[in-house]
């Protein structure tokens, strides 16, 4: 089985890397920004960091666009981080249109609901550990129990428009999406890559994913 993890210069894709072999020590995985070996692939991983209109004009530069809309429509493909928020329609941050593949925007945290319980004031970006509730099953929940921690670092959360969508939320000022699914497509706003073990279980359900 060949995973590719499609790098268009935006994140540390080498822990993401590492941590897909450790959970499938027999898969080939590739980080890689040619088009022709991501469209060979038998998955696609689709991680970021950093701000999406850089992303997506790193992604078009590179001429992965029609690459990665193909692998979402077609194969086991799991988006980490902006690799999920690129998915939907827009971003308020810098107004920029996405892939379109998910209907929906993705919005920044609003400054004025960010408290905690005790009302002391939140940071933006969102960054550390906070629990995952599981909105609905799915084969990539398998083995990880409701509420598991996972690892944040993000500032934009996706604002689903379609309510079958949602697989995951989060409290943090608000509550908010942080996974999605349709079809072939499952995609996270936390870092699995470096959310220990239950981080490592859901990238080891999508290597054994047949959606």
């Amino acid at each position: 089985m060949r995973v590719a993890v499609v790098d268009y210069g935006m994140g540390n894709l080498r822990s993401v890397s590492k941590a897909i072999e450790h959970v499938a020590p027999r898969a080939q995985v590739e980080v890689t920004s040619d088009p022709a070996r991501v469209a060979a692939a038998d998955r696609v991983v689709f991680p970021g960091q950093g701000a999406m209109p850089d992303c997506m004009r790193e992604m078009e530069a590179r001429g992965l666009r029609a690459t990665v809309l193909g692998a979402a429509r077609a194969r086991p493909f799991l988006g980490i981080c902006i690799g999920l928020q690129m998915l939907f329609e827009r971003s308020d941050e810098g107004g920029v249109a996405g892939l379109g593949l998910l209907p929906g925007t993705v919005r920044r945290f609003p400054d004025k609901a960010m408290f905690d319980s005790r009302g002391l004031k939140l940071k933006v970006p969102h960054m550390g550990w906070n629990g995952v509730r599981q909105a609905g099953p799915h084969v990539l929940w398998s083995g990880i129990e409701d509420g598991s921690r996972f690892y944040f670092v993000h500032s934009y959360f996706p604002q689903a428009g379609e309510a079958m969508l949602v697989r995951g939320t989060t409290d943090y000022g608000v509550p908010f999406t942080c996974a999605v699914a349709r079809d072939n497509i499952f995609a996270v706003q936390f870092h699995p890559e470096k959310s220990h073990t239950a981080g490592l279980r859901l990238l080891a359900n999508f290597v054994n994913w047949n959606p």
